[in-house]
Formats: C-alpha cells, structure tokens, sequence
C-alpha cells in the first residue's frame, strides 16, 4: 500500500505497511562525547556544509540509529517509529527509541544529550519545538552525528535534512479544501491543533489562513486556534469549548491525529453530529468508526510508517556519506525508491491522500 503519487526525480513502488514493536527506554540527560569520525562522515554543521556526497559509497553496515519522535504511547507516533524500525533493520543496523511521555517544547533535549553521550550515528527527531532542540543538536552534528528531522522540523541550522510528510503548501490546500466541501464554502470555522510552538502545525495553519483570503473562500471565517497539545483529554475539551462558545460553528479542523480523534469522539455523541463537520489529518484505523457512523466524512493522511523509513534511509545515507544534504543530491530508500534532496536539504514523501467512506476499508494503519 502506498499514499504517494509519481511526481518528478521521485521514484514510487506500491509497498505494505510495515509497523514495527517498539519499546521506549527511559534515560537521563549527561553531556555529549565526541567519537571517531567514520568514512564519509563529517564532524559538525561547518563540515556537512563543505563535504562532498559519493553517490556510490556503500551503506554501512551496523550503523547506530536512534528515533525521537514527539512523544512516545502516542499512535502515529508509534506507526512513524515502527517504519524507522523496518528501515533500520533492512540497512542492518542497531534501531534505537527514547522519548518523553508528554510533547513539551524542552521534553526532549535531555534525550538528545544521552544520545550524543552514547555515540550514535544518526538522530533522527520530530522536533516539539524547531528552536529549543537547536543547541543539542548542534551539538550532536559537532561530535560526528548526523541529524534527520521528520514529520516535524528543526531549525534549519540544525539538522542535516528533513524528511516531510507532503509540501507544506499541499497540506494546507487539501485542510481547505476538504473544510470547503464540507461547509459548501459557508460559515464559520476553528482549528484545533497540536502545541503552539509545533513546526509542521504553524506552517500548514498559515498555509489555511492565505487559502482562505482567496474570492472561492471568501465565505468561510476562521474564528479561533485553539490547542490540545496533541493529548485526548485535553483536545477533547477544547473541541467541547469552541462548539460552546462558537454556536454558529460550520465546521472543526484538527491538522493532528490526536485532535481530530478527540473532536469525532465529542461530535459523535452530542447534538452537533450532524450539524458540524469534522475534517482534518488522521489515521483510517483510528477514525474509522467515526466514518463509518457518520460523524466525519473526510479527512487526509499520508502513511505514517513511511515517513519513519524514509528517514531511516536518508540517515544511513548521510552517514554513509552518499548524501550531505544538499539541495539535488540522490539516494535510494528501499521500497520507497529514489529520492532527490529539495531546496533546505527538504526531502518530500508525496502528497496525501483524502479517506472517505468509499475508500477507508482499503487501508489499514
């Protein structure tokens, strides 16, 4: 199963899911060592700035891969660690998770210091918070570590590349699209997001509030932003807040798994089924039965997993020295097949894909 289209310089092979188990590993913060620079390592942001990418050097066997995804228990983030997972374990190397329980925008910098005290190879990290990660992992490139940002970026100054759900601009335009479809272009609309300092959750809002200042959005309002901190309880009630406070509200918009979950299940079972629309980004397994009772009747993802192993495969190739990052350089990832570094060393998986009632049971993730 694949959520990506063919677009050009990528080339896509339909795949099965793979989701790995994962067990988190709790750890205290300690400073950083630097160790042995390997071949086609380089030590540092200064130095991948000036190394230069062998397109054939051969994968390195035993390559430690360590992921830090926002939060550990959380659903997607469990899927995204469990493609890492299967990417690591296809590139024979030794497959590391830690992470905190909660997705504050410092929660994860103490991980970062052990990492880099353990001499891994390659972090790969969905950043809380783009800046407060920064001089860790500045750190981590000066001892030799090469950095992977997925799903959510660090500061470009940060990290070696960013493996990307789908164009930011893209994600944006199907939130307002499907928002459209929903409310017939009409009436007010609030957004429920994740934390308020998440990367990937401001640029796509941002993305909406351009797409609704266009003539064929004129007549939907954005009302609030609101945030769950991508935990259900408190997601939950914020949903139950706007509908209380916006009594005209056409429509909710959660870009987070977590949120838009927590909204379906307070929608589902009140006196707004019906008369507010649900939309958002979500998995199918777990909006499924929201679909399926009529509550949503659209939402988008891409695969979760693949983002994992996408950057499972983009860091083994960083620290192989096929790749440094730089804008045009290639690499393969596996099932996925090759991939071409964008402008900000982005590497983007494919655009998402809409679920509805006629193709969710198609899914399964």
């Amino acid at each position: 199963m694949s959520l990506r289209s063919t677009r050009p310089g990528s080339v896509r092979r339909l795949a099965p899911v793979a989701v790995g188990l994962v067990l988190a590993v709790g750890i205290s913060a300690c400073g950083g060592t630097t160790r042995d620079s390997s071949a086609g390592d380089t030590s540092g942001s200064t130095g991948a700035a000036a190394a230069t990418a062998n397109p054939d050097a051969p994968i390195r066997e035993g390559l430690k891969i360590a992921f830090l995804p926002k939060q550990l228990n959380n659903p997607y983030s469990d899927i995204e660690a469990g493609g890492g997972q299967t990417a690591v374990t296809e590139l024979k190397g030794d497959y590391k998770l830690v992470g905190p329980n909660d997705a504050s925008a410092s929660s994860q910098v103490s991980y970062i210091n052990t990492l880099i005290q353990q001499q891994q190879d390659v972090i790969g990290i969905a950043a809380n918070d783009p800046n407060a990660v920064c001089p860790s992992l500045n750190q981590a490139r000066d001892a030799g570590i090469k950095v992977v940002a997925f799903d959510s970026d660090a500061a470009k100054q940060c990290r070696d590349v960013f493996v990307n759900q789908a164009t930011t601009q893209g994600i944006g335009e199907t939130l307002v699209k499907m928002t459209h479809d929903l409310t017939g272009g009409q009436g007010d609309i609030a957004i429920l997001s994740a934390t308020p300092n998440a990367t990937n959750q401001n640029a796509w809002i941002a993305v909406v509030q351009e797409e609704l200042k266009k003539p064929e959005n004129a007549g939907m309002k954005l009302v609030a932003t609101v945030y769950g901190n991508d935990d259900d309880q408190k997601s939950f009630q914020e949903a139950q807040g706007l509908l209380q406070t916006y009594p005209n509200l056409k429509a909710i918009v959660s870009p987070t798994t977590v949120g838009i979950a927590a909204t379906a299940r307070y929608v589902s079972s009140s006196s707004y089924k019906g008369k507010v629309a649900v939309t958002g980004l979500g998995t199918p397994n777990q909006m499924r039965e929201f679909v399926k009772d009529g509550t949503v009747s659209q939402f988008a993802l891409w695969n979760p997993a693949d983002i994992g192993y996408l950057a499972g495969y983009a860091g083994a190739a960083l620290a192989s020295g096929q790749i440094t990052g730089k804008q045009g350089e290639t690499f393969t990832a596996g099932k996925l097949g090759k991939y071409t570094i964008g402008a900000d060393g982005e590497i983007v998986l494919g655009p998402p894909t809409v679920f509805n009632a006629q193709n969710i049971d198609q899914f399964n993730f």
